[in-house]
């Protein structure tokens, strides 16, 4: 777990930065293009009996590759392997979260996208499971993001900063299971949580479930999920 030290002019330190350590990124990059290759360079040796299983998937693209004459016979497939795993590197890469914390502001980055959070409307900062959850004073989640980084690591830079941060959720007790029909939910609700339900099991990248919980939010609700089970709660419990 890196946490990055940026001091300003006058010596003073300005933010802490908690994200994953370039050596751990290198790493894990490295191993998803390695990867690739080597499960292409299978292809040659395994592919006429991955051909013969009548349940193996695809047979198809395996015979295509088996097609070409040696020596593209081995090369080809290590190629495809190689690109497909510079693929994943990159995915693995923008998905990481870096949290930058200051006196004044929170900023969350991923995807080169940052997002700032003035302090000022910072209630608390805690851990969700696998989510950092940033909690305004209204009530509202200012953010909810998934990510590895360390629990600790990130109370140590939100509490240097005199940011409060919370062993659990504070609102915990006031979310309940969504069901269509529910008493006490807005004009619509019901439309944007069966939409989401539908996003949490198929949108790998999470995007449309995001936008969904930014219309709920609009709504004046907060909302959760786990194992694909949508719980929520009044934005103002």
């Amino acid at each position: 777990m890196a946490r990055t030290h940026r001091s300003g002019l006058d010596g003073r330190q300005k933010e802490t930065v908690v994200a994953e350590p370039r050596w751990a990124i290198a790493l894990l990059c490295a191993a998803a293009v390695a990867g690739g290759g080597g499960l292409g360079w299978l292809v040659g040796p395994l592919g006429d009996w991955w051909t013969s299983l009548p349940w193996a998937p695809w047979q198809g693209p395996v015979e295509t590759l088996l097609s070409f004459p040696d020596p593209w016979r081995t090369l080809v497939p290590i190629v495809i392997g190689l690109v497909a795993g510079g693929f994943l590197a990159l995915m693995i890469h923008t998905d990481l979260l870096a949290v930058a914390v200051s006196a004044d502001r929170v900023a969350l980055t991923r995807d080169g996208k940052r997002t700032e959070y003035a302090a000022a409307d910072l209630r608390a900062a805690f851990r969700d499971g696998k989510y950092l959850v940033l909690l305004a004073n209204d009530g509202r989640e200012l953010a909810r993001e998934r990510t590895d980084l360390d629990a600790e690591a990130l109370e140590a830079a939100f509490t240097a900063y005199g940011h409060a941060w919370a062993e659990a959720d504070p609102h915990a007790a006031d979310f309940v299971r969504w069901a269509p029909g529910a008493p006490g939910l807005p004009a619509g609700a019901d439309a944007y949580f069966t939409a989401r339900e539908k996003a949490l099991r198929k949108d790998r990248d999470g995007s449309d479930a995001r936008e969904l919980r930014a219309e709920l939010a609009r709504l004046g609700l907060v909302v959760r999920e786990t194992d694909h089970r949508q719980y929520w709660r009044p934005t103002a419990p």
